[in-house]
C-alpha cells in the first residue's frame, strides 16, 4: 500500500487549522492551529510541520458560496495557498469545504464543548474534516466510461 503524508489546511483570515493523516491515508486528525500573522512566520510554522510529518501534499479547503461560486473569501484562500505552494514547494489540492466549520461545531456540541470558546479547536476539526473528505475521495474506485 502506498504511504500517504498529506496536511489538511482550513485557511481563515485569523487562523489556519492544520490536520494530518496516518501513513495509510485512512484517518485524518487535527494537529494544531496557527494564529496568522506575517506570511514568513506562518510559513515557518507550516514548514516545521511539513518536515516533521514528511508531508508531500497540502489539501486546502476552498470555501465556495452555497450556490457553488468562488467568492471573495475563496479567492483569498487560493491566493494564500499559491504562496504556500511556491514557498513550501508542495502541490496543493482543493476540497469543497462549504460546511466543514459547521460540521466541526456540531461535533463539538455533541461532545458538550462550546465552539465559541474553542475557535482554535473548531479550525483543527474543520481541517481534519477537509482532509478526511480528500482521503475518502482518493479511496473511491474510479469509474471508467
Amino acid at each position: 500500500m502506498e504511504k500517504i503524508s498529506a496536511l489538511g489546511l482550513d485557511i481563515g483570515r485569523k487562523r489556519i487549522g492544520v490536520a494530518g493523516c496516518d501513513g495509510t491515508g485512512t484517518i485524518a486528525t487535527g494537529l494544531t492551529t496557527i494564529k496568522r500573522s506575517a506570511l514568513a512566520r506562518d510559513v515557518a510554522q507550516l514548514q516545521q510541520i511539513v518536515t516533521e510529518r514528511e508531508a508531500t501534499v497540502l489539501v486546502v479547503g476552498l470555501p465556495y458560496s452555497m450556490n457553488g461560486v468562488l467568492g471573495t473569501q475563496a479567492q483569498e484562500v487560493q491566493k494564500y495557498a499559491r504562496k504556500l505552494q511556491q514557498i513550501l514547494q508542495l502541490p496543493v489540492e482543493y476540497v469543497d469545504e462549504r460546511l466543514s466549520s459547521l460540521e466541526a461545531e456540531q461535533l463539538m456540541h455533541a461532545q458538550k464543548q462550546a465552539p465559541s470558546r474553542h475557535k482554535e479547536l473548531v479550525d483543527r476539526k474543520a481541517a481534519a474534516i477537509i482532509l478526511q473528505q480528500w482521503l475518502d475521495q482518493r479511496r473511491q474506485p474510479k469509474l471508467s466510461v
